[in-house]
């Protein structure tokens, strides 16, 4: 077969181009990532001859093999596992075949972040550019016979060819080194490296010796970190170990390692990673923690290990109560992979837990990175949603920090039966909604959730600790009880006395607006606006409803309650004018500019600007607003 001479995805080139400017911070992370691949290259295998026993014929053993030849600037990284055929080099090293990819380049070159981004995507490969300016990739998939060899430079193609003379099995990388990066030729600095970053590698990483009367030299000490005791493991190898097995290059930001005993038997390794991962909310995203039976590598993808909230840890979790053929179906309905979920997802939160008691400020960070994730657990796992509300920490309108459920129950006001939410997009625009006004007037803190899970676990959580959680938008609230200080014996609670001219308003922008809003009414809630639209509180919350829309889960809207502020300037004014004589039109015009006015506040499109904006200029040339 003829040179097949290929383009690179379009990313993949923008990609080595930015890996091209060193964007790590040390080059010589390209070994360990070269070695990691190999690594798990030979746990695929492992895998796979469970049920393939042919696959391994008599190479049973699996090792990384490193060779360094100064002469020919050469450094050459070899495994023994599963390997590739053409169509998985295309798809490996040509392309990077992951939904997300534009927006992920994008990321990188906004941010300039490439090392934590590059490891966080796994496309650590293409490190490899960073020291050599020529990458040869041999390769033969294991169970086939033909070779392949896949040659490139980086700028833009690559080459591949049948190959005769690639390995028997696994996969074969030679680096032609750039002339200022041959210190990576000395068999101390690869030693260095290895000890480094890769001693937590269960597969035996082999430096190959120079002369045919010396033994070849182990690099590392080739057993699964996690099964080793704990006090003989350091920081740095947990660290490096957290950085091989989550594919990233940030600081762990928790680890938990576990051994259960007993009915069943596992270990754990987890973290959580101190950055968040580009793809945390991807609908293809793969899950980060390992399913390894007796030490032997299963699968990536067990998406029945954990449940999807706590999908940004990171680890491996290694169970001795499964067979090591397990099948995918086995893994999906098997009733011990279940409970250890439930005892691993109990863990986990107990030592959040922990950490959001013994050190808060700390617990904020991991809040403010994963705690949109975490809040999906709240309408998904009934069971953990005790402990989950309890874990949770929001925006308020009364404090700069975060605040807990069980705090904020704390500092209710007298007469308060309920906490108070309000959703949307922006918690900087919401502690703006006139909703909001006459909370603030007597100080009651409103919750500021602009996630958007919020709406959906509002609508499956009734209450926390016997407080029911109420939305600010829907008519229903009474504040006039609320805060209040308690009566002398025998006084008599003010009245307020009617302002005839404005009922008189409110009926005319009832029979103006008609059909437009279920109701119009005097607003108790609002100081400063002069209107606002709230839900009734039998409808759906009016930022969920939206919510709904956009996703085309609803084709309808529900017409809204108008509230309208009896104590505003412009209202008292627009009063005045009822029953006048010629005002009748220019009222009319008011109350449709009102109700726009609370679509633009609720930040809902107008359904007719060419007629907002006549009717404005209308109003201003006639002076009524000036006035």
């Amino acid at each position: 077969m003829a040179e097949e001479h290929l383009s690179f995805q379009a990313e993949v080139s923008r990609l080595l181009d930015i890996v091209a400017h060193s964007l790590y911070s040390e080059k010589e992370i390209f070994l360990r990532e070269l070695i990691s691949n190999a690594s798990d290259a030979c746990d695929r295998l492992r895998h796979a001859a469970l049920t393939q026993s042919d696959l391994l014929g008599e190479d049973t053993t699996f090792k990384i093999r490193l060779k360094a030849d100064p002469a020919a600037k050469t450094l050459t990284v070899a495994d023994n596992g599963i390997g590739m055929n053409r169509e998985e080099l295309i798809e490996n090293l040509g392309t990077i075949a992951r939904s997300g990819t534009a927006a992920f380049v994008q990321q990188l070159e906004s941010k300039q972040e490439g090392a934590n981004l590059i490891g966080q995507f796994g496309v650590g490969f293409y490190s490899a550019f960073m020291v050599a300016e020529k990458v040869e990739v041999s390769t033969r998939r294991a169970g086939e016979d033909q070779g392949w060899k896949w040659t490139s430079d980086g700028k833009g193609e690559f080459t591949i060819v049948e190959d005769d003379a690639a390995p028997a099995r696994g996969t074969r990388i030679v680096l032609q080194l750039r002339e200022a990066e041959v210190e990576y030729l000395d068999p101390s600095r690869i030693r260095q490296i290895v000890a480094t970053y890769s001693d937590h590698i269960a597969v035996p990483v082999v430096l190959e010796s120079k002369k045919e009367d010396e033994p070849d030299e182990t690099l590392n000490a080739a057993s699964a970190l996690w099964t080793r005791p704990k006090n003989e493991i350091t920081e740095e190898q947990y660290k490096e170990f957290y950085h091989h097995v989550g594919h990233t290059f940030d600081e762990p930001w928790l680890r938990l390692h576990f051994k259960a005993e007993g009915v069943m038997e596992y270990t754990g390794l987890l973290f959580i990673p101190s950055q968040k991962p580009f793809d945390l909310f991807h609908p293809d995203r793969k899950p980060g923690v390992r399913l390894y039976v007796k030490r032997v590598f299963i699968t990536d993808d067990c998406s029945e290990l954990l449940p999807p909230y706590l999908r940004f840890l990171r680890g491996i979790v290694d169970t001795e109560d499964l067979p090591l053929n397990v099948s995918r179906e086995l893994l999906q309905n098997n009733p011990r992979l279940a409970k250890i979920r439930q005892a691993i997802c109990k863990k986990v939160l107990g030592e959040l837990k922990k950490k959001a008691e013994k050190a808060p400020e700390d617990y904020a960070k991991f809040w403010d990175t994963f705690g949109a994730v975490l809040k999906e657990g709240l309408y998904e796992d009934g069971q953990q949603r005790e402990t989950l509300l309890e874990l949770a920490r929001f925006r308020s309108t009364t404090r700069d920090g975060l605040v807990s459920l069980a705090d904020y129950v704390a500092a209710m006001k007298p007469g308060q039966e309920a906490i108070f939410t309000i959703t949307g997009d922006d918690p900087a625009a919401l502690a703006k909604s006139p909703q909001l006004e006459g909370f603030a007037a007597k100080g009651i803190e409103v919750l500021l959730l602009s996630d958007p899970v919020d709406d959906f676990w509002l609508s499956t959580v009734p209450d926390y600790d016997g407080k029911p959680f109420k939305s600010v938008t829907r008519g229903g609230v009474d504040l006039e009880k609320i805060g209040e200080a308690e009566k002398k014996e025998g006084e008599e609670e003010p009245k307020e006395e009617a302002d005839p001219t404005v009922d008189s308003l409110i009926a005319f922008v009832k029979l103006t607006l008609k059909d437009t809003v279920k109701d119009v009414r005097a607003s108790k809630r609002l100081t400063s606006s002069p209107v606002c639209l709230v839900a009734d509180d039998g409808d759906l919350d009016m930022h969920l409803e939206r919510l709904l829309k956009q996703q085309n889960q609803l084709d309808h809207t529900s017409s809204r309650i108008l509230e309208i502020n009896p104590d505003h300037a412009l209202v008292k004014a627009l009063a005045g004018q009822v029953g006048k004589d010629g005002a009748g039109q220019t009222v009319e015009d008011a109350a449709w500019l009102l109700l726009d006015q609370a679509r633009i506040i609720e930040g809902e499109p107008l359904p007719d600007a060419a007629a907002f904006s006549q009717r404005l200029c209308k109003l201003v040339e006639k002076g009524l607003l000036a006035g």
